[in-house]
C-alpha cells in the first residue's frame, strides 16, 4: 500500500483557503427567487398534514445596539411603540397563515430569534405567545427557545418567558476580552452574562447555550481560551463556537471592521482548535462543525443516535419537517420547499396590512435537491455519509454521485477525506474543511465570492 504524502498544515490552508456555504439549508438562500410568492406559499400551507406537528420561528429584528460583526437582519430601535406595533403585525401574520391551514396543527417547537427577542416588553411577549397558542396549540413537551442579549435582559422578562414555557435560552457572549468587545462595539462584562445565567437557572430554564465566536477583529487564541475559562464556570449545557463571517458586501456595517485586524486562515484554525480542545477537556462533546454539548444534552444524544439535524439555527434535534417562519426576513421550510418573508420590514408590514402573506421569495425543491440535502446534512452533522444508504432512501442508485466523488480527489489525496466504496468520511485533519467536502455534492453552488471563508 502506497503511503499518502504528508502535506503541511500551511500548504493545506493555502490550497483550501476558499469560500463555501455554511449549509444551514440546501439549496442555500442565495438560490431563492420570486418564483415562490405568497400564492405558492399559501398553497403549500394548505397541503400540510394536520396530524403532523410543526415548528414555529418568529424573527424579532430589533436590537439595543449595533454589533459590527452581526450578519443578522436587525436594526437599532429604542421606541417601545414601534416594537409593539411589530408584534401587532406578527399576530396579523399568524391570522393570515391560519386562514390557509387545512385544520388545527400543533406546534412541537417554538423559537424566537433576532435581533434581540428580549427587546419585546413583557406584555408584547405574552400577546405573541397567546396568538401562537391560539393558531398552533402547543404540543405536550413543546420546546420553546429564545436568543437573548444579556445586556438588556431583565429578571422580570425571564420570569414572564419561563411562565409561558421558555425551556431553552441562548445568550450572545462572543468574547470577553475588552479590546475585542471594543473592536466589535459590544461591551459586555462577564458579570452581566453570569447574572443572566443566574436568572435563567432560578426560573428553571432547563438548557442554556452560550454563543461564542472566533476570528473576530484583534482576537487572539489566548483571548478565546480565556473567555472559555470564564464561561465554563457557568456550566452551560451547550456552547456554540461560530467563526466570524466577514461579508461586508452583504452587511455594510461590517466595513467598520478593518481587514488588517482579522486573523488569517491559520490564525482562525488555531483559535477554533484550541477552543475545541479546551471544551473537550472540560467534558463537552464536539457536535459537528461548531457546537459543543454536555453528554446528557439532547444534541450529544442526537449525535450518538444519528438523529442530529442542521437548520438555520445551526445544529438541532428538532424532528419536525415543517418550519413556519414569521416576521420580516424569516425563512420557513415546508415539504415542498423554502419560503422567505420580505426582508424589508416596511414591505413586510405593507403586505400584512393589505391582507397578503408577506412571502417574497423561496425555492421549490426537486427530488435531486432532497437527495443532495440529505447527503450534505449527514456530512455536516456526522463528518461521514454512506451514499448507498442515502441513495436507497431516495429510490436512486449511488451511481448518481460518480461525478461528485471525483471532485473530492484532491481532498482525498491530501488526507482530508477517505472514500471507501460508497462511504465518504472526513479524517480528523479534514474536519475543519467539511464545508468544502459538502460543496462537492452541491449542484446549485454560487460563485465563491458570495460566501464566507470556509475555514
Amino acid at each position: 500500500m502506497t503511503a499518502q504524502p504528508v502535506v503541511s498544515r500551511h500548504d493545506l490552508l493555502t490550497r483550501y483557503d476558499s469560500r463555501a456555504p455554511r449549509y444551514t439549508s440546501y439549496p442555500t438562500a442565495l438560490q431563492f427567487s420570486n418564483a415562490v410568492d405568497a400564492d405558492v406559499y399559501g398553497d403549500w400551507l394548505s397541503a400540510l398534514d394536520p396530524a403532523e406537528p410543526v415548528s414555529l420561528y418568529a424573527h424579532i429584528p430589533f436590537c439595543d445596539r449595533l454589533c459590527w460583526y452581526c450578519g443578522c437582519n436587525t436594526r437599532v430601535v429604542n421606541k417601545p411603540a414601534l416594537i409593539s406595533d411589530y408584534v401587532d403585525h406578527l399576530i396579523d401574520e399568524l391570522i393570515l397563515v391560519e386562514k390557509r391551514l387545512p385544520g388545527r396543527i400543533k406546534a412541537g417547537a417554538v423559537h424566537l430569534g433576532g435581533g434581540t427577542p428580549n427587546m419585546l416588553s413583557r406584555d408584547d411577549l405574552v400577546r405573541l405567545f397567546g396568538a401562537m397558542r391560539h393558531v398552533f396549540p402547543f404540543a405536550p413537551g413543546v420546546e420553546i427557545s429564545a436568543e437573548l442579549d444579556p445586556a438588556v435582559l431583565t429578571e422580570g422578562w425571564v420570569k414572564a418567558a419561563a411562565f409561558h414555557g421558555l425551556n431553552r435560552a441562548s445568550l450572545g457572549v462572543q468574547d470577553l476580552a475588552p479590546h475585542v468587545q471594543e473592536a466589535v462595539n459590544r461591551i459586555e462584562p462577564f458579570d452581566v452574562v453570569a447574572r443572566a445565567v443566574h436568572w435563567l437557572r432560578q426560573a428553571e430554564v432547563a438548557s442554556i447555550n452560550l454563543d461564542l465566536m472566533y476570528g473576530l477583529p484583534r482576537q487572539t487564541t489566548a483571548d478565546v481560551v480565556a473567555t472559555l475559562d470564564k464561561v465554563l464556570a457557568l456550566r452551560p449545557e451547550r456552547i456554540a463556537l461560530f467563526g466570524y463571517a466577514h461579508v461586508p458586501w452583504a452587511r455594510p456595517h461590517q466595513k467598520l471592521i478593518l481587514d488588517e485586524d482579522l486573523a488569517d486562515a491559520a490564525g482562525r484554525l488555531e483559535q477554533s482548535q484550541a477552543a475545541a480542545e479546551r471544551l473537550v477537556r472540560a467534558g463537552y462533546v464536539a457536535i459537528g462543525l461548531d457546537h459543543f454539548a454536555l453528554p446528557s444534552d439532547s444534541l450529544a444524544l442526537g449525535l450518538a443516535s444519528g438523529t442530529l439535524r442542521r437548520n438555520f439555527q445551526g445544529y438541532t434535534t428538532d424532528p419536525h419537517p415543517t418550519l413556519i417562519g414569521l416576521g420580516a426576513s424569516s425563512i420557513g421550510r415546508l415539504p415542498q420547499g423554502y419560503a422567505q418573508n420580505q426582508s424589508s420590514e416596511v414591505m413586510w408590514r405593507a403586505a400584512i396590512a393589505s391582507g397578503r402573506l408577506p412571502v417574497a421569495r423561496g425555492v421549490a425543491l426537486t427530488d435531486d435537491d432532497r437527495l443532495r440535502a440529505d447527503v450534505i446534512e449527514r456530512l455536516m452533522c456526522d463528518f461521514a455519509v454512506d451514499l448507498g444508504v442515502v441513495a436507497a432512501r431516495h429510490g436512486v442508485s449511488a451511481g448518481v454521485f460518480v461525478d461528485d466523488i471525483a471532485k473530492l480527489e484532491s481532498l482525498r489525496a491530501d488526507g482530508l477525506a477517505r472514500v471507501d466504496g460508497d462511504v465518504i468520511r472526513l479524517t480528523e485533519e479534514g474536519r475543519p474543511f467539511v464545508r468544502l467536502v459538502a460543496q462537492a455534492f452541491d449542484r446549485r453552488s454560487e460563485p465563491q465570492e458570495r460566501f464566507s471563508r470556509a475555514i
